[in-house]
């Protein structure tokens, strides 16, 4: 079992015996630092058309899939067993309606002293849940695919954008 500073690639929330712990960032710069997500939810033709003419029967799927997405950011440490809890200092879920469903793009951002793409991630992925909630009248197999980090920026590693 690789210990937890073994290397770039150790997995750093195990001790060398395997268990779990919360890694102690006590001694790291603070640093700003910010995260972007992405995903989607892929739709049928009438839920993205429900969408698009806004006939959705529960009301406005989009602004609240926005706004569980920027709960979300907040509640990450609460959802996310060994995710720090940091200080979130902006945060903005964008949604666009596509031909087949529903992009989703999340932006965290922080002054601390470790990364913030889990908020970032968690924002993509309540959003998702959110708009499937929304929107399972009209289309009982909406999907959520492709949740992944495509940029951050500051601390350590440095900068990085999906290629």
């Amino acid at each position: 079992m690789n210990h937890p500073h073994s290397g770039d690639d150790a997995l750093t929330h195990l001790r060398a015996d395997g268990t779990a712990y919360v890694v102690d960032v006590s001694a790291k710069p603070i640093t700003a630092r910010e995260a972007s997500a992405a995903g989607r939810v892929m739709l049928s033709a009438a839920a993205v058309s429900a969408l698009r003419d806004g006939t959705v029967a529960k009301g406005d799927a989009l602004a609240v899939a926005r706004i569980a997405g920027l709960q979300a950011v907040k509640r990450t440490p609460d959802l996310i067993p060994l995710a720090h809890p940091i200080a979130v200092h902006g945060a903005s879920v964008d949604l666009d309606v596509t031909d087949d469903g529903v992009e989703i793009r999340a932006t965290a951002r922080t002054a601390d002293r470790t990364g913030i793409e889990m908020e970032a991630l968690t924002a993509v992925a309540v959003a998702a849940l959110a708009l499937i909630d929304m929107i399972k009248a009209v289309d009982k197999h909406a999907r959520i695919t492709d949740v992944r980090v495509i940029a951050k920026s500051g601390g350590r590693s440095g900068d990085w954008t999906e290629s």
